[in-house]
């Protein structure tokens, strides 16, 4: 592998050990993998959105649905001044009510929420876009850790999310690395500011998924627990 990040990386300016509260569930790996989504959303739904070109784990475009202020934006939260908590949602989450309807249906609090399209790539070029995400900046100590959840909406079980926790030097730790498979209905839970983490997406058609910021609190524990056989 000719790329692998290091100290230079943004990413490892992102701070891992804050006093927010966090879910014993992700405590040990930092991901737990859902039940498949007991809903399907209509590929005339979320081919419909308005999609906006932004870059993130590769070649990707968002369309956002629920943001700081209820505007199509992909930027982070803190480009409005607020934690990535308490969002609007904008013209397109009246494009896909059955998105709409699942997160207000989770009940935790909410911030960006907006499907992913992401074209095809390998391995080695997914490498290239490993990283960790900034979800907590302006997040006050005392309030829940935001981690995020994903939904699969098109069917792409070759392909896989690379996870990797940190080593001593807040590099990914190649021995930790889980994959976990992108088939139809796949849903799980990640610590992305904890975790490394990108998708490695074979096949010739785009990937869709759907991606929302939770507080972690009382709210979406139950949830999770309510959602995994498991737990």
């Amino acid at each position: 592998m000719s790329f692998w990040p290091n100290s230079e990386h943004w990413s490892v300016k992102i701070p891992l050990d804050t006093p927010h509260p966090r879910l014993d569930v992700l405590a040990d790996t930092g991901v737990v993998v859902l039940d498949d989504a007991p809903f399907e959303c209509p590929e005339s739904e979320y081919l419909a959105l308005e999609y906006m070109d932004w870059k993130s784990g590769g070649d990707t475009n968002f369309a956002p649905l629920a943001t700081a202020d209820g505007e199509l934006d992909c930027r982070g939260f803190w480009d409005k001044g607020k934690t990535d908590k308490d969002a609007m949602w904008t013209s397109n989450a009246d494009v896909a009510p059955s998105i709409r309807d699942y997160v207000d249906g989770v009940g935790a609090n909410f911030g960006r929420v907006r499907t992913i399209k992401l074209e095809p790539q390998d391995r080695e070029a997914a490498i290239r876009s490993l990283h960790r995400d900034d979800n907590n900046r302006f997040n006050p100590d005392d309030e829940g850790w935001v981690v995020r959840s994903w939904v699969e909406l098109t069917d792409n079980p070759d392909s896989y999310m690379i996870l990797m926790d940190n080593d001593e030097n807040g590099l990914p730790d190649a021995s930790t690395e889980i994959r976990v498979p992108l088939h139809k209905g796949a849903r799980f839970v990640v610590d992305t500011q904890r975790l490394w983490h990108v998708v490695v997406h074979h096949g010739s058609e785009p990937r869709y998924a759907l991606i929302t910021s939770f507080e972690s609190g009382p709210v979406l524990d139950d949830w999770i627990r309510a959602n995994t056989s498991a737990a």
